[in-house]
């Protein structure tokens, strides 16, 4: 092959695995996008809320707190969640079977990695798949290889794949005609599900070991740890595989057990479940998305040129209350992001710094879906010193308009407004 045939092909393998990267991150964007709803669930079933100390409504906290707590248990309602997402957001024209595959093959995959339990701790002894203590006969559900997450990821890939190879299907025979092409893909991926199940049990171990002790190395350094985790985040947003990144750490690592004996893990779960001592790698995105990304919206609006501010202060008003209210950054982001690099190699190291000084500060806070106003105010009760977030993001707002401002005019960047007008396209020509 030809130097220019190998570069091509090169070129050609590096497209296709970044735009499988892309097609990954927009497809955990979907399981995501289910957390408001679970994180506001379980916000109404707290004690402060419908229970015994706000209400005192406490069947209806009972339901609520149940219906949230299904959606955010790691150990089969988000990785469910993340499974289907994943096999209908990969998988070329899903239909509802590809969702029926990826749910057959994680119950399948579920139920044999439970067959499986763990070493009880001392003092309680397995008793089919519960630990049981002999003196008290308290009873809790024995510890078993869990992927989590990343496992429910697994088999909605696994799912995918074989929908799009399988889904076509034709035996030659016509009694074998019933498990043809759709009907065929769950079947083999029950069989895959065992597979991968076995090989779980086998492996995951010093693999889940390698991740719990990376993820609280991150722990151990504090701020730093935090303002790692914020740098790198911001950093794979650019090609959309942040939520790789957070699946660990906010959905799996570390664990709290909830005065009902139900043990939750990650980063989120544990902070919607009055864990005091998580928030570690989310309460420093409040100030980032509330209140300094708007202000690097204002900052790009004010160095537009004349004849283009006015459209471009609409532009920024929109994807500034976007981030301020809700917390999604990616429209005001990707507007500054691979047009002014620098910008945003600045920003991720302000997230970082946002990071490591709400950590620092003592200051506990969560969301069940991003970092905005919604999550705020709902979890205020929930939160430690939630009240600093307030001037720790009024602080950054001021510093990123600064730095936005001068590193925009300093360079001349062509942000939203400053382009040249003959790049402009004119959108009211038809």
């Amino acid at each position: 092959m030809s130097s220019a045939g190998a570069a091509a092909s090169q070129t050609k393998w590096w497209h296709g695995f970044y735009g499988g990267l892309q097609k990954m991150g927009r497809s955990l964007q979907l399981p995501v996008a289910v957390l408001p709803a679970a994180g506001i669930l379980n916000r109404l079933g707290q004690d402060d809320v419908f229970g015994p100390d706000g209400l005192g409504w406490d069947n209806v906290a009972k339901v609520f707190a149940a219906a949230g707590g299904a959606l955010l248990d790691s150990g089969l309602g988000l990785p469910l969640l993340f499974c289907i997402g994943v096999a209908i957001g990969m998988a070329k024209k899903a239909d509802g079977s590809t969702a029926l595959a990826a749910v057959v093959g994680f119950l399948v995959y579920y139920k044999i990695l439970q067959a499986f339990p763990e070493t009880c701790p001392a003092p309680t002894k397995l008793l089919g798949n519960r630990c049981v203590d002999p003196d008290s006969l308290a009873a809790q559900a024995a510890v078993y290889q869990n992927p989590g997450v990343l496992g429910g990821i697994l088999i909605g890939l696994l799912s995918a794949w074989l929908w799009v190879r399988f889904h076509r299907t034709k035996f030659k025979y016509a009694w074998l005609g019933f498990f043809n092409g759709r009907r065929l893909v769950p079947m083999i991926t029950a069989l895959m599900g065992m597979v991968l199940a076995c090989l779980a049990v086998w492996i995951w171990p010093p693999i889940g070991r390698g991740m719990t002790d990376f993820s609280q190395w991150l722990v151990d350094l504090g701020s730093g740890g935090a303002g790692i985790f914020g740098v790198a985040n911001r950093a794979l947003l650019l090609i959309g595989m942040h939520q790789l990144l957070n699946t660990f750490v906010w959905f799996q690592f570390g664990d709290f057990t909830k005065a009902n004996g139900d043990v939750v893990h990650g980063d989120i779960p544990r902070f919607l479940a009055g864990d005091p001592t998580a928030g570690q790698f989310t309460s420093g995105f409040f100030p980032i998305m509330m209140f300094a990304l708007p202000a690097a919206g204002l900052a790009i609006a004010h160095c537009a040129k004349p004849h283009r501010r006015k459209e471009i202060y609409g532009l920024m008003l929109s994807v500034g209350l976007t981030s301020f209210v809700t917390g999604v950054t990616e429209p005001i982001e990707y507007s500054f992001a691979y047009i002014a690099p620098a910008l945003y190699a600045v920003h991720a190291l302000l997230t970082g710094a946002s990071m490591a000084i709400t950590w620092g500060l003592g200051v506990h806070d969560g969301f069940s879906f991003s970092a905005g106003l919604i999550d705020y105010a709902i979890n205020w009760s929930l939160a430690t010193k939630p009240w600093l977030i307030i001037p720790i993001g009024l602080c950054f707002a001021v510093v990123y308009y600064v730095l936005f401002r001068f590193i925009i005019t300093r360079f001349n960047l062509k942000t939203p407004g400053r382009e040249d007008d003959e790049e402009v396209e004119d959108v009211t020509k038809a």
